[in-house]
């Protein structure tokens, strides 16, 4: 027996990993091949999983997408500018990221910002009210709120 037969999978074990890994949990293309590089597959290899992965709908760009977008948002409070960053990282196409926007409607998505900015400003001790309107300003920036929305909030809130 070789030494480097331990370590080696077959493609048949390597496609239902697979299939596990992405039944799991929604995952991009970018995810997917970045798990069969370590598993040491040959090219060939890894483009049929990916193949099969596609074609039995286990991977699929814009439902990772949208459902990237809601959660997000939902549990982290990313503005639209941090999620489209994030799905641009990821190589989503603009078509499916533009899909995913739109799954977070306008009245929720305004509720949320003014929900964490009055939160935010809430619990920040500044006394100083430019650093305390930088701090609440970057906060809200880093998260991904649009530039407009956080300077029409912060100057509303720190008088």
């Amino acid at each position: 027996m070789h030494q480097n037969s331990l370590q080696s999978i077959t493609v048949t074990e390597a496609l239902k990993k697979m299939e596990r890994y992405c039944a799991y949990q929604e995952r991009c293309h970018k995810e997917v091949e970045g798990k069969l590089k370590t598993m040491k597959l040959i090219p060939e290899a890894r483009e049929k999983i990916i193949l099969h992965l596609l074609e039995h709908n286990f991977l699929n760009e814009e439902r990772f997408a949208k459902s990237f977008a809601r959660g997000k948002f939902r549990i982290k409070k990313w503005g639209k500018q941090r999620i489209l960053r994030e799905l641009n990282y990821r190589g989503i196409s603009k078509y499916n990221i533009k899909t995913a926007l739109k799954e977070i409607s306008e009245k929720d998505y305004l509720e949320a910002f003014h929900f964490l900015a009055e939160k935010k400003y809430a619990s920040l001790k500044e006394t100083d009210k430019y650093k305390k309107r930088k701090k609440l300003t970057d906060y809200l920036l880093y998260r991904g709120w649009e530039t407009q929305l956080v300077f029409e909030k912060v100057n509303s809130l720190v008088k």
